[in-house]
This record gives C-alpha cells, structure tokens and sequence, in this order.
C-alpha cells in the first residue's frame, strides 16, 4: 500500500505488533538507517524507532509497502526524533574530537 493512502487527513498510521517478544512487524517503515544482532534504528513516518534485544535479524524488508519484521529477543522499542539524535551524535562526536 502506497505512503499516501496510509494517510487519514493528516494522521498517520503506523502498526506495530509484537508476537511474544520475538517477532515485530511494522508498518510506516521509510528506510533502515542501522541494525546488527543488538540494535535496529528505522525511520518511520512518526519518527525514529529503536529496537533493541538480542540475536536480532531483519527478517523481512519491503520499502515499497513500507514493512519491516523483525525477529529476535526483543526488549526495547522507543521512539525519538530524527532532529534529537544528530544533535546528541554530534555533541557525543564534538566531545570525543576536542
């Protein structure tokens, strides 16, 4: 389904649906910006998502439909601002280069 029908006016909708902490499928995904076997950052179109567990894989990957599945041991989803991050990476690297 196109980004624009999964529009309600200007609401957006999103699905997340975790099956017993060990499989996450979103919906709304734009792209994948890093993942390895502890941690999975996506952008979504309500923000960044953070997944966090072990032996994580990317399972299924669609950015025509806008889907992700994620299986693993999961024990954190959180969602941040993309603006907030590159300030927080960019004051943790200014830190570290000073």
């Amino acid at each position: 389904m196109p980004i624009d029908d999964r529009k309600i006016g200007t609401n957006i909708i999103q699905n997340i649906v975790l099956e017993n902490r060990e499989k996450l499928n979103i919906t709304g995904v734009l792209d994948v910006l890093s993942f390895d076997d502890q941690i999975v950052i996506l952008e979504t179109e309500l923000g960044l998502l953070t997944v966090k567990g072990e032996n994580l894989r990317i399972n299924k990957l669609s950015l025509d439909t806008s889907e992700v599945t994620v299986d693993g041991e999961i024990t954190q989803l959180a969602y941040s601002e993309k603006e907030s991050m590159e300030k927080n990476a960019g004051g943790f690297l200014n830190k570290i280069f000073k």
